[in-house]
């Protein structure tokens, strides 16, 4: 049995891939095939463990503005990945350890970022979390906790949370396996292959990630850490590796274990393995974190997000992401909106309620299914939601939008009532001629939208000038 390190509350660390061929499709080939049995094997060294509870962080759940911890007790759905569906559908029912994500949440805030608790039926979870989840735990035998990827957070930044990560656990007093789902190398195959001829596509990739292994397979997590931008620049590692930094933030930048590297194989054409992390020393947050590679601009970032407002995230020379608390948080991995040279993106919108899971007009069964729905009232909840992402994003108002994608999930249904309580926001200005003088629209019908709603718009809306700082 793998037993904690005694002052420590981390029993072993995993680096694993999260790719769904390993879940869906190991019969298609050797390489896969030989992934899911080293599943196994993980699967087995944690069952043999004391741990208590699984930490997950998968490069796969990207957050664009700060932070994102999923508290949702028993998150339920089905996904089917947006590059790999037609290896099928994946569906998860899983055991997660909401106090856990609180704690978490409250350390990253206290660093001075946006966070946010994922806590709503419907959340889509991301494949890497899913097919770790689903492969090394799937009887729920451990509650698990997921934390999100911020995806431009640079190194120090990420080592701050991994260590953030350490005080949480620390706090919530379990021991814990933690888990990374990451690739090595992320070239892709960009044509069609036979899966039973998979391999790695550069030769200078294997030869990398092999060396990247070995150095794993010492223990030596931090040396890793070290030379995951090389690591990055030559191999095109995945997400940079920063799955990596994180988790030596967490091992409060430590070479202290023992390593094991359980298998390295190709997925059309990346590079994936399975390493395993044995603390040969414990393993304790730090109370005073030496961010010894913090530069001035880092830091000048940070002190400016402390103290501006939460409603609009800034970028280096003007707002470019937007994100406001006003509207429901994106479900997921993307802003409210995105101000780019004259012109204003806005995420696909639906009609939740901020600040909660409800959504208007709807009822729903007792298994989450959709027995009737409003589809004036979700309309006129998704224009509230609109106004108040482009009031965030520097807009007038409902004057600057300029194009509109409209997705209904049914057409024959709902078209007339939902063109009507359109036409009251954006059909009232007209020429002298009589032309409507608004947005370009397209109306399209979808098989379902993300959550139980019925519509859902996606806007293009002109940029007003940023004032410059003084």
């Amino acid at each position: 049995m793998i037993k904690t390190q005694p002052g420590s509350l981390v029993t072993a660390c995993y680096v694993v891939p999260g790719l769904p061929h390993v879940l869906l499709a190991p019969e298609k080939s050797p390489a896969w095939n030989s992934l899911r049995k080293s599943f196994d094997e993980v699967k087995r060294d944690i069952e043999s463990s004391d741990a208590e509870m699984i930490l997950y962080f998968s490069t796969q759940w990207l957050s664009v503005l700060g932070y994102l911890f999923q508290t949702d007790p028993n998150p339920q759905w089905t996904l089917v990945d947006h590059n790999w569906h037609e290896y099928g559908s994946i569906h998860y029912d899983f055991k997660v350890d909401a106090k856990f994500g609180r704690h978490y949440a409250a350390e990253v805030k206290e660093l001075g970022h946006y966070v946010r608790e994922v806590n709503y039926r419907g959340f889509p979870i991301d494949t890497g979390t899913i097919v770790a989840q689903k492969l090394l735990n799937p009887d729920n035998r451990l509650p698990a906790a997921m934390a999100s990827c911020n995806i431009y957070g640079e190194k120090q930044e990420t080592l701050s949370i991994g260590q953030a990560a350490m005080r949480a656990i620390e706090k919530h007093g379990k021991r814990v396996a933690v888990v990374v789902v990451t690739g090595l190398s992320s070239r892709f195959e960009t044509r069609e292959i036979n899966p039973a001829e998979d391999r790695v596509s550069s030769s200078k990739d294997d030869e990398w990630n092999r060396k990247i292994l070995e150095i794993f397979s010492e223990g030596r997590l931090e040396d890793v850490s070290e030379v995951a931008r090389e690591y990055s620049r030559q191999a095109n590692a995945d997400m940079g590796f920063k799955g990596i930094w994180w988790l030596n933030g967490l091992c409060g930048k430590s070479n202290s274990f023992k390593g094991h590297v359980f298998d390295y194989q190709p997925v059309w054409g990346t590079g994936a393995a399975l390493v395993g992390l044995y603390p040969t020393a414990p393993i304790r947050s730090i109370a005073d974190w030496n961010n010894d590679e913090a530069d001035l601009v880092e830091r000048l970032s940070v002190a400016k997000e402390k103290a501006a407002p939460r409603e609009v995230a800034s970028s280096v020379a003007q707002q470019t992401t937007v994100a406001t608390t006003k509207a429901p948080p994106p479900v997921g991995p993307y802003p409210h909106a995105r101000r780019e040279g004259d012109f204003v993106f806005l995420s696909g919108c639906g009609p939740r309620k901020p600040g909660t899971k409800e959504i208007p007009g709807v009822t729903l069964g007792e298994n989450g299914e959709v027995v009737s729905y409003d589809i004036e009232t979700q309309t006129r909840s998704v224009m509230d939601n609109i106004r108040v992402i482009l009031e965030a994003a520097g807009c007038t108002g409902f004057d600057d939008v300029i194009d509109v994608q409209v997705y209904l999930t049914d057409m024959k249904r709902d078209f007339a009532t939902f063109n009507r309580v359109y036409g009251e926001y954006f059909g009232t200005r007209k020429d002298a001629s009589g032309t409507v003088i608004g947005p370009c629209r397209t109306t399209i019908e979808v098989g379902a939208l993300p959550t139980p709603i019925a519509v859902e718009l996606k806007v293009v809306a002109r940029a007003r000038p940023v004032a410059e700082s003084p």
